[in-house]
């Protein structure tokens, strides 16, 4: 007798960053035939040239600015000297030891995730990979001198998660030395005497703080009104405050046309015709979608003029058996987003069950000092008119909790739908925002009211009490 044995499902992810590796993970825990071709490391660059590293970085960064502000609780640090004179020490950074530590961690990380994609099943392909068709991706695995080995992988779905790379300026060329991108920084082996980032973004505003607090002169240029333009005004206005406080140079409303290197350092040339000299600059003028030249329009799947590329909510492309995920797709460019698209993906291409990524649900943070996170609708957008909804602003400083550690800045702010109370939205800012604002994402998530959120039991003193008090304080009277 013969039996007749269904073909598993092949799928085949192209790119291994945070999209690709979740889709690889959960194509096979649904028992598909995966294969993932990665052609720096698994983990992409967020893991080896973009979110561990520059948060690594941004901790050593924390500890610093917590040794240099332990005074203000009272907790002082003195050496002796031969004389047994006391002399209070200065705080230095090895940034060679620095940013070894961090690439460190970010191949440990690499590695650590290669190895669950084999434990799982998934084949994983060392390569520059293209696609050829809907259903089928080229691998150049350069195994030979001449680089001409090829793998082919036919799939049923392909899940395209290729990443972004910094974009690059006609007038300022990074060298890696003097001009560098954000992937450049760890190269480094001492802190730049006197930093200029060009670009006042998440990017350029997180790395401008870590710098800062690990001892660089740093002049940060935008080209808007304020640090971070379009994220919430007042989560702005406190870090620009910060900034500047610390003794950072915000010049605002600025434009640099030009970056280049002289005899010991750099120059900005601004629209205006003033200069800015520096030991060294980063460009932080955004990414660009590493689309190009991967036969995405030969294949069918639709580009924006960006070079992104266009997907729904459940991440498929214009072609039925091609998905995207991660900062290559028009989506919100997060790990955290790419993560959600690469399962999502995966989920609805083999018929499972699976909830469309709702994009105002999705939590997001800055890593400066403080940090800012956010979730749901804007204050913008209620303003506007486009959601309906009700503003409490609780100031930080109020927490007893914040006041036992010495933070001033930052504030807690909730969102509520008008009438029903229902939480839709908040910011935080604060140290450690990222941790704080899970509750409100779940709030958000769940389509709690403020009287709920009130009724869950914060720590007294805490940080979170923050939270609880200012849904409180929007309490509807029924």
């Amino acid at each position: 007798m013969a039996y007749e044995f269904e073909r598993k499902q092949r799928i085949t992810v192209l790119g291994g960053g945070p999209g690709g590796y979740e889709a690889a993970l959960a194509g096979a825990q649904l028992g598909a035939e995966v294969t993932l071709v990665e052609r720096a490391g698994v983990g992409g660059s967020a893991v080896l040239t973009d979110v561990v590293p520059s948060k690594t970085l941004i901790a050593t960064a924390e500890a610093t600015n917590a040794v240099g502000e332990a005074a203000d609780l009272g907790v002082q640090f003195f050496s002796r000297t031969e004389e047994g004179r006391a002399v209070r020490p200065e705080i230095t950074v090895n940034l060679a030891a620095v940013n070894a530590r961090l690439l460190r961690l970010a191949r440990q990380q690499s590695e650590d995730m290669k190895s669950q994609l084999i434990k799982a099943g998934v084949k994983v392909i060392t390569g520059e990979g293209r696609l050829d068709g809907p259903n089928r991706v080229v691998v150049s695995t350069g195994k030979g001198k001449s680089a001409v080995d090829f793998d082919e992988c036919d799939a049923d779905t392909i899940v395209v998660s290729v990443g972004a790379r910094p974009r690059i300026l006609d007038t300022a060329k990074p060298d890696g030395e003097r001009i560098l991108t954000w992937t450049q920084l760890y190269a480094l082996q001492e802190v730049p005497e006197h930093l200029i980032v060009v670009g006042s973004g998440v990017t350029g505003a997180e790395f401008a703080s870590a710098y800062r607090a690990l001892g660089a002169e740093v002049t940060l240029i935008s080209s808007r009104d304020q640090v971070l333009p379009g994220e919430d005004a007042d989560a702005a206005r406190v870090i620009e405050d910060v900034f500047k406080r610390n003794g950072m140079t915000v010049l605002s409303k600025s434009r640099a046309d030009s970056v280049t290197r002289t005899k010991t350092g750099v120059v900005a040339t601004l629209s205006d015709g003033r200069t800015v000299e520096g030991s060294h600059c980063l460009m932080a003028v955004g990414s660009l979608p590493n689309t190009e030249d991967i036969g995405l329009r030969e294949a069918g799947v639709q580009l924006t003029e960006s070079g992104h590329i266009r997907v729904n909510r459940v991440a498929r492309t214009s072609v039925p058996s091609i998905y995207a995920a991660g900062d290559c797709s028009d989506f919100l460019p997060l790990a955290s987003v790419a993560s959600m698209q690469g399962r999502t993906a995966v989920f609805h291409a083999m018929g499972d069950a699976v909830n469309p990524t709702e994009l105002r649900n999705v939590t997001s943070n800055i890593f400066t000092q403080p940090e800012i996170a956010t979730v749901g609708w804007s204050q913008k957008q209620i303003e506007d008119g486009i959601a309906q909804g009700d503003i409490y602003k609780l100031p930080l400083a109020s927490n007893p909790r914040a006041k036992m550690m010495g933070i001033k800045d930052g504030f807690v702010k909730l969102f509520a739908r008008t009438g029903s109370g229902t939480v839709i939205g908040g910011v935080i800012v604060a140290p450690h925002a990222s941790e704080l604002i899970l509750p409100v994402s779940l709030a958000v998530e769940h389509r709690l009211t403020v009287d709920q959120l009130a009724r869950a039991f914060s720590v007294y003193p805490s940080l979170t009490g923050s939270i609880t008090d200012a849904a409180r304080a929007m309490h509807i009277v029924n």
